[in-house]
């Protein structure tokens, strides 16, 4: 299985959403994320991470601003995208939910072949015609994943981290060009959040793309991410190396200190 995907670079530009007229949850984000490695962006409830998220994919129509996806020799604006040209466009990005978003009454085979609907004619969608390499694919991934006996289990059988796995693997099967991640620990347990992410950040790298995280767990981040941006109040006020996140900046990102004792 050829494991590598177009590298993508993402360009965000004056990126502001507004779900209410004039009140802005994004003001103006400009961010550049080139290559690969983990991205966690931090923050406080509230202050649009998942938001900025869900606008890269266009799960959420940003009110102003650009977002180039540089894919495959292609420069895409996907804040401008209709119709099936986005559609044909989210195919280059995966997405990883934070409540998993598999289909419980199907196994774990059949969520992982749902990644390459957006590959198939309307007809073969329909059908479920998959590929013999897609099946090739699918078992060669949860072998990645830690599942590789779990291919005929059912989604619902199976704990929160095995499901988060799963999630993971289906976005892998798109063969993306960039990974997006919506707080994908967040319902998991310490030791499962790590290795969640850990799995995130090394197939970022394996597969020479970016990964970008939303992540609620700072420690988490800091060991972890090769770059951590910092959001408060809907504006970038962090964007650097893990190490050189100091307390200072934590106090302007999350407000005070009584939560850092």
């Amino acid at each position: 299985m050829n494991t590598t995907a177009p590298a993508g670079s993402l360009h965000i530009q004056g990126l502001v959403k507004e779900y209410r007229p004039g009140v802005p949850v994004l003001k103006s984000i400009d961010l550049k994320i080139d290559g690969t490695g983990l991205t966690s962006i931090i923050g406080p409830s509230g202050t649009g991470k998942s938001t900025l998220i869900r606008c890269i994919n266009r799960l959420v129509d940003p009110t102003a601003g650009a977002i180039w996806l540089d894919v495959g020799g292609q420069r895409l604006d996907m804040a401008q995208l209709e119709g099936a040209a986005l559609r044909h466009s989210r195919r280059h990005i995966g997405m990883v939910f934070q409540e998993y978003n598999l289909v419980e009454r199907l196994t774990v085979m059949e969520n992982l072949l749902t990644g390459r609907l957006g590959y198939l004619s309307a007809w073969k969608a329909w059908r479920r015609k998959f590929a013999p390499e897609d099946f090739e694919r699918a078992y060669q991934l949860l072998d990645v994943v830690g599942l590789g006996s779990f291919a005929n289990q059912r989604a619902d059988a199976l704990s929160g981290g095995q499901r988060q796995r799963v999630g993971i693997a289906r976005a892998l099967m798109q063969q993306p060009a960039l990974l997006l991640a919506d707080e994908p620990t967040s319902s998991l347990d310490p030791k499962t959040s790590v290795e969640i992410i850990q799995l995130l950040g090394d197939q970022g790298r394996e597969r020479g793309i970016p990964v970008i995280v939303n992540i609620h767990d700072v420690e988490l981040a800091r060991r972890h991410s090769d770059r951590i941006v910092g959001m408060t109040g809907g504006h970038v006020v962090y964007d650097g190396p893990p190490a050189g996140l100091t307390d200072d900046h934590l106090q302007t990102i999350y407000g005070g200190q009584a939560w850092m004792q």
